[in-house]
């Protein structure tokens, strides 16, 4: 019988392997875990079943084992062969339908077998989400969670996070109370729009009082309607107006002079009346703005929210205003929450409060999305059987949801701003494409001006000053935070002064610059003045590098043996993971153009071996000079230069991207910052650690359209289509403005 070995990264990608090289009917011997995945033995169905013919013919149909005399002592039998070989056949057998229907449930993903993706959606629509938004929120799975396979605290964690990223709400109740204006809160007959007008206006009087507070009911069709609102203006002591549905709020402002916060109770319509229109016309035909919010009952099914919602956003811009703000009304009668919840995200609008009862103003709170997901997710109906899906087909069908993606790439766009020092005024520079070069120059002068700004920089990794191989440019230079992040926009090399000890002064000078990381060693003058400063540095070298080292001169490549070895640490390198093992040996080094009685200066050599993490592959061997005073342990300076090592190639990636031909006119100084700044940020993403990174580049690779083996260059490519998409938004907006 032949007996054959796979591994893959997880039981789904082995089982794929068994029945590609096997069938369907592949018999499974054993799986078990290990550090590279799932490994999984298996023979073909023949060679099984010629086994057991096997068996069949050469083992004994009745075998009785002889019995000694009674009389004679006690002795262990040894083993029958043929019974051995049958005891063996007869697990061999018991394993083989075991994994037979391991092998029928991986085709049917309704069970324990399927992907994490698949997991996630069903436990999304076990709680009351839609697949629209499962297949949008499941279409950013991190590969770092997919390869576990199983649902876990920290895929629930991670579903929990992308779930509130997209519930959007007030930071803090001042935000809406505070702003003075007309509120009129608008939606179905029925949602409760009376008692929460009373409930918002009770919550003004404790904040402003009452003198400023006025209320304004349009309701003259439901019998007692005034009556009600009337009832709540007398108890908090605040004057309230009635006003025709078809009259304009206009009418009534000259009759509440110096009432900064009035709130209109409008006639309950159903989302399919007809004069839905009429009703918000009339709320925006005065002069003064009026804030629509939309009231969202909890208890209603979620084919009428989704129609209340449509219906009432098409009337407010026919209306010429636009409905962005909505209260979740009668929570306390909703079986689950989930249901309108998923219809505020998908549609975007911003959840002020949620009401949950009758008592005024006690059963109203702001929203908190966190609490309201958590309240969300752990009311979960399993069903019996989710139906069969391709989680590939899914992520296509959502990237087509324009809505939805517009939302991610706003998403995105937001956390990079939040993440990355400089990357708004990367956007102010990537805004200049398609104006012309003579306005692209002014501009860019004007940006580049005072940036860095204040004290976004405390380091610099600086480029070599030399063409990068294949093009007519050099890799501009990268400052560093005081976080140790890379500032998103890089600094051209050509703005900046002549002289390398000139560089270091003027950074130093202008930003407080004191951290400089080099690409090779600096040159004598600026040398002299780092030692003197008593500023940190680090060059990384050439193996070639020579240096002294027990009254010889040597190349470091010679030295690399004979390092004190100090371990290793985990790093990336061009996009994989990989380990640096790091080793170190005091040398004496003496600066480019130095003269020859300048005695050397004493410095620290460091060597570092490249690893591929899963193969133990040596991938690259770099070479590092620190000065010997350097207190604080380098590695964090060696690892910078090792990863800024990848700058250059994606710079180039991103610079053939950018074709001129395709983004119209653009200057070759705009063009390299664009570049630049996209393999900077691109480089950040792939090296960065931390779950909100992991969160952002799984959203960015979903933007993208995919993941590929070099996840640096995907990212790039992503970021590429982040800006090429974003940058038509804006275009098309701006047409519409002009043609409005």
């Amino acid at each position: 019988m032949s007996v054959m070995r796979f591994v893959g990264g997880n039981s789904r990608e082995a089982m794929r392997q068994v029945r590609a090289a096997l069938g369907d009917e592949a018999l499974i011997l054993a799986n078990r875990q290990t550090e590279h995945g799932v490994e999984i033995l298996a023979m073909a169905e023949s060679a099984a079943t010629q086994g057991e013919a096997n068996v069949g013919e050469s083992a004994p149909r009745s075998v009785e084992p002889s019995r000694p005399p009674a009389a004679a002592p006690a002795t262990p039998a040894s083993p029958d062969p043929a019974q051995a070989f049958e005891a063996m056949s007869a697990r061999l057998l018991e394993e083989m339908r075991d994994m037979r229907a391991l092998l029928s449930r991986e085709r049917d993903p309704s069970d324990s077998t399927r992907t994490l993706g698949e997991q996630l959606i069903g436990t999304m629509l076990e709680t009351g989400f839609s697949q629209a938004l499962a297949d949008e929120v499941v279409a950013a799975l991190p590969e770092e969670l997919a390869l576990a396979g199983a649902v876990d605290e920290r895929a629930l964690a991670w579903l929990a996070r992308q779930l509130v990223k997209r519930l959007g709400g007030l930071d803090d109740e001042a935000a809406f109370m505070d702003r003075t204006g007309i509120v009129a809160l608008i939606g179905p007959t029925g949602v409760g729009k009376t008692t929460t007008t009373a409930k918002l206006a009770a919550r003004y009087v404790m904040r402003h009082g009452t003198r400023p507070v006025a209320l304004v009911t349009t309701d003259s069709f439901r019998i007692g309607a005034h009556e009600q609102l009337r009832i709540y203006s007398r108890l908090l002591d605040v004057p309230m107006y009635a006003l025709n549905a078809d009259q304009p709020v206009s009418e009534l402002l000259g009759r509440m002079k110096g009432k900064s916060w009035i709130i209109i109770d409008t006639v309950g319509m159903s989302q399919r009346d007809h004069r839905v229109i009429e009703q918000v016309s009339h709320l925006h035909g005065g002069d003064s703005p009026v804030r629509l919010v939309l009231l969202l009952n909890a208890a209603s099914q979620p084919e009428t929210l989704e129609e209340v919602v449509v219906r009432y956003r098409q009337a407010a811009q026919a209306a010429g205003g636009e409905l962005t703000d909505c209260i979740i009304t009668k929570q306390d009668e909703a079986g689950r929450l989930a249901p309108v919840l998923d219809i505020v995200m998908r549609h975007g609008l911003r959840l002020l409060f949620v009401s949950h009862g009758q008592r005024v103003p006690e059963d109203m709170a702001l929203a908190e999305p966190e609490a309201l997901i958590a309240d969300a997710l752990a009311d979960r109906t399993p069903s019996a059987r989710s139906p069969a899906r391709q989680m590939p087909e899914a992520a296509v069908r959502s990237s087509g949801n324009l809505l939805g993606q517009g939302r991610r790439l706003a998403s995105v766009l937001q956390a990079l701003r939040q993440r990355l020092p400089g990357f708004k005024r990367f956007e102010e520079v990537w805004n200049l494409l398609g104006m012309p070069a003579s306005v692209q120059q002014q501009r860019l002068d004007r940006l580049l001006a005072d940036y860095p700004q204040g004290d976004q920089a405390l380091g610099m990794l600086w480029s070599e000053r030399r063409r990068v191989p294949g093009e007519s440019w050099s890799m501009p230079d990268v400052a560093l935070s005081p976080e140790g992040t890379w500032l998103a926009l890089p600094l051209l090399q050509h703005r900046q002064v002549a002289g390398q000890q000139a560089r270091l002064a003027e950074m130093l000078e202008q930003y407080g610059v004191g951290v400089h990381l080099l690409n090779g060693l600096p040159d004598s003058d600026a040398g002299d003045w780092l030692q003197k400063g008593g500023l940190s540095w680090c060059s990384q070298v050439r193996g070639s590098q020579r240096v002294e080292f027990g009254g010889e001169r040597c190349t470091l490549a010679s030295l690399s043996g004979i390092g004190d070895a100090v371990g290793d640490v985990r790093c990336r390198f061009r996009g994989a993971a990989a380990r640096l093992g790091l080793a170190t040996l005091p040398v004496g080094v003496v600066f480019k153009g130095a003269r020859r009685d300048q005695q050397s200066l004493d410095a620290q050599a460091w060597f570092g071996e490249v690893r591929d993490e899963e193969s133990g592959k040596v991938l690259a061997k770099r070479y590092w000079i620190v000065p010997l005073r350097l207190k604080r342990e380098p590695q964090p300076l060696l690892l910078t230069l090792l990863q800024g090592d990848v700058l250059p190639q994606l710079a180039r990636s991103a610079w053939q991207r950018l074709d001129p031909a395709e983004l119209g006119e653009l200057r070759a100084d705009l063009r390299l910052l664009m570049a630049s700044g996209l393999a900077t940020v691109a480089a950040h993403l792939d090296l960065a650690e931390d779950v909100a990174a992991m969160d952002l580049r799984a959203e960015l690779l979903g933007l993208g359209g995919g993941r590929r083996r070099r996840r640096d260059v995907a990212l790039l490519e992503s970021l590429v289509q982040l800006f090429m998409v974003r940058d038509a938004i804006r275009h098309l907006g701006l047409g519409e403005r002009e043609t409005g």
